[in-house]
C-alpha cells in the first residue's frame, strides 16, 4: 500500500499553490536550535567570496512537527537515493570526521550587543 494515499474513511488535506503568495528561497544551510516547547530552524544561504551567510527564512514549529518533518525527509531521502544512488556528502573523499559543526564557535549571529 502506498504510504502517499490516505487510508479509508481518514478526511485528505487539499494543497493550493499560490505564485502570488508562494515565496521560494534557496538554501545550502540550515541550523537547528531548540527549547523545550519548540524548534527553530533557519535557512540559510552561503556564497563564494561573501563573508558571512544570510538566514533568509527562520521556521518554529512544535517537537511533534520537527519530528514529522524529520520522517518525511528521512522517507524522501530514501525514494531519492532508490532512484538517483546514495548521496555523497564528502565529495568522494572517504568518511567525514562530523557532518555537523557547533554555531557558537563562530560568534554572536546578529554581530555584538551594543
Amino acid at each position: 500500500m502506498d504510504n502517499n494515499q490516505p487510508k479509508q474513511g481518514q478526511p485528505q488535506l487539499q494543497l493550493e499553490l499560490n505564485p502570488q503568495m508562494t515565496k521560494t528561497s534557496y538554501s545550502n544551510l540550515a541550523i537547528i536550535s531548540h527549547s523545550r516547547s519548540e524548534f527553530i530552524i533557519d535557512f540559510a544561504a552561503t556564497l563564494p567570496g561573501l563573508p558571512k551567510a544570510v538566514i533568509g527564512d527562520r521556521i518554529i514549529m512544535t517537537p511533534e512537527h520537527a519530528k514529522r518533518l524529520m520522517n518525511a525527509i528521512f522517507d524522501n531521502i530514501s525514494k531519492y537515493e532508490a532512484q538517483f544512488g546514495v548521496i555523497d556528502l564528502n565529495g568522494g573523499k572517504g568518511p567525514q570526521p562530523g557532518a555537523t559543526f557547533n554555531l557558537g564557535d563562530f560568534g554572536p549571529i546578529n554581530g555584538p550587543k551594543s
